[in-house]
């Protein structure tokens, strides 16, 4: 069972869990969610008609497939401003900035003139995170995770595009500097199923650190 006593009032009160496909950071945002009872905000990809069909010909379908994020990552945090629910505590498996690393990815160069146009009239005012916890793993850790998930749509997807991903994901958190960030070596770990690992990223967490940080405890756990 995870321990909080004595440290619960340095928990960040909004965190927002980042990382490419396969990495656990679903996972592990309901995780902190039920140890730290927060509010629970997460991507909601099965939502996206457009998803299934971009993982069998990302060409044709990446324009289409990014917008409807864009939209609803927007729409979602449109939401809760409304709702005033951004007072109270709550964990993300998602940084709106992170969807121009897909954009980039994905789409041709008027395709990303086109997005770029449509993500600035939107006036995406998001919250800064108190902390970003960003889970790192190498591509063929992450390829098998999405094997062994077994989501019909995700087995189309290819190690290249799966290295291209990550390398843009470690660029961007390389310049990240907008609210403090714990990297996570997740390579050797388990956070999901390991309650031992799991207490020693909550211990960090608890700890509260700024600027950025790295959380790599090595295969020891194991």
């Amino acid at each position: 069972m995870t321990q909080l006593t004595g440290k619960s009032k340095n928990i960040p009160r909004y965190i927002a869990v980042e990382g490419p496909i396969g990495v656990g950071k679903t996972s592990l945002t309901k995780r902190l969610a039920e140890s730290f009872n927060y509010e629970v905000l997460l991507e909601k990809s099965d939502e996206n008609p457009f998803l299934d069909r971009f993982y069998e010909n990302p060409r044709q379908h990446a324009l289409s497939t990014q917008l409807f994020f864009l939209f609803q990552r927007a729409q979602q945090i449109q939401d809760l401003r409304q709702d005033d629910l951004f007072k109270p505590v709550r964990v993300a498996d998602f940084l709106i900035e992170k969807d121009q690393l897909f954009a980039l990815q994905n789409l041709d160069s008027d395709e990303y003139e086109l997005y770029v146009n449509v993500y600035r009239h939107l006036i995406i005012d998001a919250p800064t995170p108190d902390l970003v916890i960003y889970l790192q793993a190498p591509t063929k850790t992450l390829l098998d995770r999405i094997q062994k998930r077994g989501i019909k749509a995700e087995q189309y997807i290819e190690l290249g595009y799966l290295e291209n991903l990550n390398h843009a994901y470690t660029e961007f958190f390389h310049y990240y500097d907008k609210s403090p960030l714990l990297i996570v070596n997740s390579a050797e770990i388990d956070l999901v199923n390991k309650d031992d690992d799991y207490q020693l990223l909550v211990d960090y967490i608890l700890s509260y650190p700024s600027g950025t940080n790295y959380f790599n405890p090595g295969p020891s756990l194991l």
